[in-house]
């Protein structure tokens, strides 16, 4: 089979690059960042919800042996990290690094820098504050008694939608509740700062390099050309790692104001109050049907809690759960009233599922209530509904124009997958549920992002190379976050060329290295258009490759194919050139068509004309003891269309990794305040007792948008669980059906919707 055409390395089960150093301790973390001299900071938290700093002594830190700097909101006054996305009314646009007014607990105090972590961590418990305790508040709905609170307010989608459920044979409304979640990844976020000859290198574990170098140089007032930010191998990041985080920017600080590489890393105690979480928001919803069981209408109005303040992400996520209602149904009218409000707990931001998760499960509860309500099967009310291959392109009553698809293909497919587990007599109950979602992937149109309120661009960049001994490189400016992107560049690379993949290197994560990315590996966006831009760009490489060989075997161009190390005539071996002899005399300028550079390398931005949408089915057969409200998943099915599959053992893992995210969300994480504002450190990811065997199909309906035909892939498992168990356990146990809104549900939980009279 001759590679470069489509049908080599793309769509292979090839081997992941990246894994061999992963697995032997060859990795780049930036636990293992070691430099010359390199001292260590602790962040100093506030143990208060609300308050206002009225002084800080810092003395008594500062005497310790081996304490260097201590770093408070004086030393960073008019330091500030921007909000990159804006939204209608929103009033806040920057946040400081360090404030006199506390949020959050959690929330930087102040920076201790020493020669040991030990020593900081002793020094940190020194720094005297004077804080002023001032009112918490942490309830949602509560915050909206005061105006003040109210960051964004207006409607996505139909405004008019009363007259809908006015005219509709049935109405089924519910009201959701959607516990804050947070992102677990397994190396935590971390920190390496130099700063030497005016320049500042960074070590970080992110998915954005150069939105972080863009940051820091803006927050410390350096230019951003003296910035280098390298993020090596990232131990995972969901979302939580999209952005500079004030204490991040903080160990920068410290690194120029001591002139030495200062090293940190966030705690586990940390994790919950700092790392920024996401989801938290109540929805009050309706669905109106026809007699027919058709649906006419669907609303919501959707409260989204921002935290302390609007993040670096804003209220997207919320805007996002708005966008993505409707799903893969027709209605005549669909809309959603936004609120989005500030309360004293950690700002949300990015999780992977960005706010679809919700709207998922939101819809999807509906249908099923509204399904059992009837005496309807589920799935034949979401076939009856469903949007028809033949309607594509389709642009939702929320204004997403869907690309492609086939929703009715998956869900039968998912159907005729399910096998239910056998019975047992235990005294547990027993159900299916399903679920249908569509998925926004591929973020990146830069002039709709800039309508949207986001101060970014959406394009990418690759470059590619072919070095004179043949060899290829790749310079790409997403990020590696374990979601094997070095190895489905590579695949691209490979075939659109010709070369073999072991002649292909992949190189991410530096900003001095690599092409300018906006907002890097975020979004289900870096093969979908990280890899468009690589697929063009290769393409024209081969085209060059073609068209030099072409000139010196006094060929035409369409008769000529690379095959192995050689280009040769089709049908005609013995006339061939080597690759690494075309190589060697088109980087020296030898012998090249007239009009040609010499070299051999091409470099392509590429920024789409749309999003491309995913979807996917799934279902989850559920057992639930109402002896205790225990609920355990025994069986889990999805049917998930990414467009081409540049990978499918890639993509399949990371539907079971996002499936037993959602079963997280579905079941037990989640980040509980108490009245007075302080969140309790018991946070439940799933664990294999948990997660069931997973049954996973693929199937593929292009892009027409993506060089490729790819879509996003990254989050697709994580959005359907919620939903999918929810409806699972509402039919195992209908006397509770109407309860079954709030994630997570826990034992406790379903125990108190079983309690209720």
């Amino acid at each position: 089979m001759t590679l470069g055409e489509d049908h080599g390395y793309v769509g292979s089960r090839t081997p992941r690059t990246e894994d061999a150093r992963l697995l032997t301790g060859q990795a780049r973390y930036v636990g293992g960042v070691q430099r010359p001299g390199m001292v260590h900071a602790v962040v100093v938290r506030s143990p208060l919800p609300h308050a206002r700093v009225n002084g800080c002594d810092a003395k008594a830190a500062l005497a310790l042996d081996g304490v260097l700097d201590v770093i408070t909101a004086r030393e960073a006054a008019g330091m500030r990290l921007p909000c990159v996305t804006l939204a209608p009314g929103q009033r806040v646009s920057s946040y400081p690094l360090l404030d006199d007014l506390v949020r959050h607990t959690g929330q930087a105090l102040a920076l201790v820098v020493a020669r040991t972590a030990a020593i900081a961590a002793d020094a940190a418990d020194l720094v005297d504050f004077d804080l002023e305790p001032l009112p918490p508040l942490v309830d949602i709905e509560a915050a909206l008694d005061d105006p003040d609170n109210l960051v964004t307010d207006f409607v996505m989608g139909d405004p008019d939608c009363e007259e809908a459920f006015g005219a509709a044979a049935h109405v089924v409304e519910m009201a959701f509740r959607y516990g804050r979640a947070a992102p677990y990844p397994v190396e935590p976020r971390g920190v390496v700062a130099a700063f030497a000859d005016g320049e500042l290198t960074l070590w970080t574990s992110t998915q954005a390099p150069h939105h972080v170098r863009e940051h820091a140089a803006d927050a410390l007032g350096l230019a951003h050309d003296r910035v280098r930010v390298i993020s090596g191998d990232s131990g995972g990041g969901f979302g939580g790692k999209e952005h500079l985080y004030p204490d991040e920017a903080l160990v920068c600080l410290a690194a120029m104001r001591l002139g030495r590489p200062v090293g940190w890393t966030e705690s586990p105690s940390d994790r919950l109050v700092a790392t920024l979480p996401a989801r938290a928001a109540v929805h009050r919803a309706r669905l109106a049907l026809d007699a027919d069981g058709r649906f006419l209408a669907l609303h919501a109005d959707v409260v989204g809690d921002l935290g302390a303040h609007p993040s670096n992400v804003g209220i997207s996520p919320f805007a996002v759960t708005a966008s993505m209602l409707p799903g893969p149904y027709h209605f005549e009218r669909a809309g959603v009233r936004l609120r989005c409000v500030v309360t004293t707990t950690t700002p949300t931001g990015s999780y992977r599922g960005f706010g679809q998760p919700e709207a998922t499960m939101t819809r999807e509860r509906l249908i099923d209530e509204a399904a059992r309500r009837l005496g309807l099967d589920p799935v034949e009310l979401r076939l009856r509904n469903m949007i028809g291959p033949g309607e594509m392109p389709y642009t939702s009553r929320t204004m997403q124009a869907y690309d492609s698809g086939d929703y009715p293909r998956a869900l039968r497919a998912l159907r005729e997958l399910v096998i239910p587990p056998p019975a047992r007599d235990d005294g547990r109950r027993r159900a299916i549920g399903y679920a249908c979602q569509v998925e926004n992937t591929g973020l990146g149109p830069s002039t709709m992002m800039r309508m949207l309120g986001m101060t970014v661009g959406g394009y990418e960049t690759a470059i590619i190379r072919m070095e004179q001994d043949a060899s290829v490189v790749v310079w790409a400016g997403v990020a590696s976050i374990g979601q094997g992107i070095e190895t489905t560049l590579a695949q691209i690379a490979a075939d659109q060329v010709g070369v073999p993949i072991e002649r292909v290197r992949v190189v991410l994560g530096d900003t001095l290295a690599t092409p300018y990315s906006g907002i890097g590996s975020i979004a289900s966006r870096s093969l979908v258009v990280g890899g468009g831009a690589l697929r063009q760009a290769a393409g024209k490489l081969r085209e060059r490759i073609i068209a030099i060989a072409a000139h010196r075997l006094e060929a035409a161009p369409d008769d000529l194919e690379i095959a192995g190390t050689a280009v040769r005539v089709k049908g005609d071996p013995a006339a061939a050139l080597e690759l690494r002899e075309l190589a060697t005399f088109a980087w020296r300028g030898w012998e090249l068509p007239e009009g040609f550079d010499p070299g051999l390398e091409e470099r392509v931005s590429y920024d789409p004309a749309g999003c491309t949408y995913a979807y996917g089915a799934h279902a989850a057969a559920v057992a639930v003891d109402v002896e205790t409200g225990e609920v355990r998943v025994e069986g889990y099915w999805a049917v998930s269309d990414s467009g081409v599959v540049v990978n499918p053992a890639i993509v399949e893992g990371q539907l079971m990794g996002g499936i037993a995210q959602g079963i997280g969300m579905a079941l037990s994480e989640e980040i509980v305040y108490t009245g007075d504002g302080q969140p309790l450190v018991d946070y439940l990811p799933p664990t294999v007792r948990e997660v069931p065997d997973i049954q996973v199909m693929l199937q593929c309906v292009p892009s027409p948008i993506t060089p490729g035909g790819m879509k996003g892939a990254g989050e697709a498992g994580v959005i359907g669980p919620p939903a999918a168990i929810a409806n699972a356990v509402a039919a195992a146990v209908p006397e509770i059906a109407g309860r079954v809104t709030d994630t997570p549900m826990t034992p406790a939980v379903v125990w108190g919707w079983l309690s209720r009279p």
